[in-house]
């Protein structure tokens, strides 16, 4: 026997994905999946087959295991399944003393269409046959032949026996009825109930038994079956008197029993089907399967059986004994899978509160990376405006040093020379007076302005290097621009150097002129950024 507490770590690759794959179809926990696929070799498909239709009574791995050893109890439990058929003498529910209580299972059907249903033929049929059974060969190779040399043949065939193909009558079964899938067949029953017997409170269930089978196992309720044959003579005062007696039909609705109803036809080939893998020999019939924990953890039984007519009380008990008999191994097994989806949910929850704990820490190290490359940026943005400043007061200086050099001298005040005399007022409050050419541009003007602090005798000069400025060069790509005005006071005029033109043409042969300058808040920041 399997030990149910294996660990699933310790499974290999492929024992996984076959566990992955056999509980994803059964939906059965890992622990009671893990010993039916040791059971089965790790075969999926076998494992599939033993939790629908019951595992056999010996099983082929066990049974090499247990040749040395003596043989344990015989499980009372008789396992067949539809192929091997069911025996009428095996449906006792009751031994002798000292046995246990036989626990027949119930079969898990799957119809197959009648037209897809195929008979053996008699051997003495078969030689007598055969001869015409190799004509028919020959002759249909032959015609096969000639459709080849003369494609037009078939499809002038097909054209003619297109018409009889989707017909009625070739649709038919032997009984008459029509084969159709599981779902509409129960539709056609139910249609088919209520149109014989009337409006009616049974909650037939809509789909096929195979359907109904897997519900019940899945949802530890108990299939009710019943069929009917319209044949029978029972049958009208069955359904009549005790199945639609408001008894029953109360007892059959009450949500505390958990019942789910399936009927049929047997002129119906799933409901034929299924009568025979009961092995129904009287009708009406009805059958009470369940899940039976005490066998296996997949096993479905059926807990009684009612054949024939019966009174409604009577019909009730019976199913009331049957169902209090299971009762308890369901509840045993009910339990089971609560403490199992609780402990699911709160593996779930945990696995939640870690992956949003995990999500809240990675947000936060987004979070941090980000600042840290925010202020990464600023400081990279900072040193290079900081270098950006330096580099522009350094060119500053040297376009002051390389202006001034090129500056005429202050020509010589004398009558016969023609000069302009210029008063300023620097920003500092200081009187400065030059006289300039006639012929001085005003930008000429404006550059003494700038470079006042270069022009200053050398005794006036403070905190100033002793650098001899008619050898500077002008500083390589730097663009100067003149930040401040030179505007005349009363009335005011501003002499920007953009007009251009000479002193004497704009301001006259003398002016007094005041320095105002532009974006002062700007460069007071600005030396405040230099100087820290």
């Amino acid at each position: 026997m399997a030990d149910p507490g294996i660990d699933i770590a310790t499974l290999t690759p492929d024992q996984q994905a076959a566990l992955q794959q056999y509980t994803a179809v059964t939906d059965q926990q890992a622990d009671q999946a893990i010993p039916i696929l040791q059971r089965s070799q790790w075969n999926v498909n076998i494992a599939v087959t033993r939790f629908f239709d019951g595992e056999p009574t010996e099983d082929p791995v066990a049974a090499a295991a247990a040749a040395q050893e003596p043989a344990p109890p015989q499980d009372v439990r008789r396992q067949e399944t539809l192929l091997n058929g069911f025996g009428g003498a095996s449906r006792s529910s009751t031994s002798s003393s000292g046995r246990r209580v036989r626990i027949e299972p119930a079969p898990r059907v799957v119809p197959q269409p009648e037209g897809q249903v195929t008979t053996q033929v008699p051997l003495v049929l078969a030689i007598f046959f055969a001869p015409f059974s190799l004509v028919y060969s020959l002759f249909a190779k032959g015609f096969r032949f000639l459709g080849w040399i003369f494609p037009f043949l078939p499809r002038a065939w097909g054209r003619v026996t297109a018409n009889n193909i989707n017909t009625p009558a070739s649709q038919r079964s032997a009984s008459g009825r029509r084969p159709l899938n599981p779902r509409d067949t129960a539709a056609r029953f139910i249609r088919e109930f209520e149109e014989e017997y009337g409006s009616h409170n049974l909650p037939f269930f809509e789909s096929g038994y195979a359907q109904a089978f897997d519900l019940a196992k899945k949802n530890l309720q108990f299939l009710l079956v019943v069929l009917i044959s319209p044949e029978h003579d029972e049958t009208a005062g069955f359904i009549r008197d005790t199945l639609l007696a408001p008894e029953v039909v109360d007892f059959i609705r009450n949500p505390d029993n958990n019942i789910i109803l399936w009927a049929g036809n047997v002129h119906d080939a799933e409901a034929y089907q299924v009568s025979s893998a009961l092995s129904c020999t009287k009708f009406p019939f009805t059958g009470l399967i369940v899940h039976t924990p005490q066998v296996s953890s997949t096993a479905m039984g059926i807990a009684t059986r009612i054949a024939g007519p019966v009174a409604p009380a009577q019909y009730i008990s019976k199913l009331r004994a049957a169902m209090q008999t299971h009762t308890e191994p369901l509840n045993r097994v009910r339990n089971q899978r609560a403490e199992q989806q609780a402990t699911r949910n709160i593996r779930e929850q945990q696995n939640s509160a870690y992956e949003r704990s995990l999500a809240a820490d990675r947000e936060k190290a987004r979070k941090k990376k980000e600042e840290a490359e925010r202020k990464a940026q600023e400081e990279k943005q900072a040193l290079q405006r900081e270098q950006a400043a330096e580099r522009y007061a350094r060119d500053l200086k040297q376009w002051r040093r390389w202006r001034a050099s090129t500056l005429a001298a202050e020509p010589v005040a004398a009558p016969d020379k023609d000069v302009v005399r210029i008063s300023l007022r620097m920003p500092n409050a200081e009187r400065v007076v030059r006289r300039f050419e006639s012929d001085a541009l005003i930008e000429d003007l404006y550059a003494f302005v700038e470079c006042y602090d270069f022009l200053k005798p050398r005794e006036e000069q403070e905190e100033e290097e002793d650098v001899d400025v008619s050898n500077v060069e002008k500083p390589e790509g730097f663009v100067h621009e003149y930040k401040f005005l030179l505007v005349s006071p009363m009335p005011r005029e501003v002499y920007d150097v953009q007009t251009g033109g000479t002193i004497k043409e704009r301001i006259g042969r003398s002016g007094n002129l005041i320095v105002e300058r532009l974006h002062l808040e700007e460069e007071e920041e600005d030396e405040d950024e230099v100087d820290e």
